[in-house]
């Protein structure tokens, strides 16, 4: 081999050589740089692992934190979905209760109508027994009044027929109803008359005397009124005797301070109560 060849052969290497170191230095910075490449990636990827961790540990944390938070919610929803049902049945009771009390209130109101119905008809009743009473009591009352006036008007008689000594009996009547001849219309009546020659005896009987009635009667008696309606007596003595079935004590003795002789029932029949008083009006 030449010499030149050789040196041809040892350049071609040593430009192999070369272009290979070349490479070899290319690659090995190449290869440098993506170690250090890597390593930032893995630095950084670790970074982003241990924050993905931390990430993760606090996802765990508010997981747990939310598994309690449901677990609790779920106790809660238990409780209440209890506390619902118990309502449930309680308002299921209360609608049977109201269900039974409006029972109840219809059922009353049937009964308070029926009563009403009953208590109209028995104010009706009523109103008509009231009637009836106030009919039979008027009835009895004017039933009573002239029982009076008819015990007392004969024993009048009796009295004033013992007291006429020899006069005659001239006029006997009961319930007269007069005219006054000087006023128009003016009308009255009077219990007893008993007429003799010398006197008249008078008569007001009362069922239930009071001492206005005993006042009324002297004042009727005394005043000429009595003279105005029975003209004929005005020369005559005019005996007032005022009678009732019963008088009180305390009445007699008004009328007798009014000079009035009551008549009222005695042990047998009716009789002078006040006898101090007959020797004013009769002269035996």
């Amino acid at each position: 081999m030449s010499p030149s060849y050789l040196e041809q052969v040892v350049k071609e290497h040593s430009q192999q050589i070369s272009r290979l170191e070349t490479l070899l230095a290319n690659f090995v910075q190449t290869t440098q740089s993506a170690i250090l490449e890597l390593k930032l990636e893995m630095k950084e990827f670790k970074e982003e692992m241990k924050v993905f961790k931390d990430g993760m540990e606090t996802f765990k944390l508010e997981m747990k934190d939310f598994k309690d938070e449901m677990r609790a919610f779920k106790d809660e929803m238990k409780a209440f979905k209890d506390e619902m049902l118990e309502f449930k049945n309680e308002m299921k009771g209360f609608k049977d209760e109201m269900l039974e009390f409006k029972n109840e209130v219809r059922a009353f109101i049937e009964e308070m109508k029926a009563f009403k119905e009953e208590m109209i008809a028995f104010k009706e009743e009523m109103r008509a027994f009231k009637r009836e009473s106030q009919k039979q009591w008027g009835e009895l009352a004017n039933r009573l009044g002239t029982f009076a006036e008819d015990i007392a008007a004969p024993n009048i008689l009796r009295i004033a027929r013992e007291h006429a000594r020899n006069e005659e009996l001239v006029y006997y009547a009961v319930r007269i109803r007069k005219k006054n001849p000087q006023v128009r219309g003016a009308m009255r009546e009077v219990d007893a008359i008993v007429e003799y020659e010398t006197f008249v005896c008078v008569n007001e009987t009362k069922t239930s005397p009071r001492k206005q009635d005993i006042d009324a009667f002297k004042r009727f008696v005394e005043s000429g009124e009595f003279q105005k309606y029975f003209p004929d007596y005005k020369n005559k003595r005019v005996i007032p005797i005022f009678a009732s079935l019963y008088m009180e004590p305390s009445l007699i003795n008004y009328a007798t301070k009014k000079k009035v002789l009551v008549f009222a029932m005695g042990e047998d029949t009716m009789d002078i109560q006040n006898t101090e008083l007959l020797p004013l009006y009769f002269f035996n």
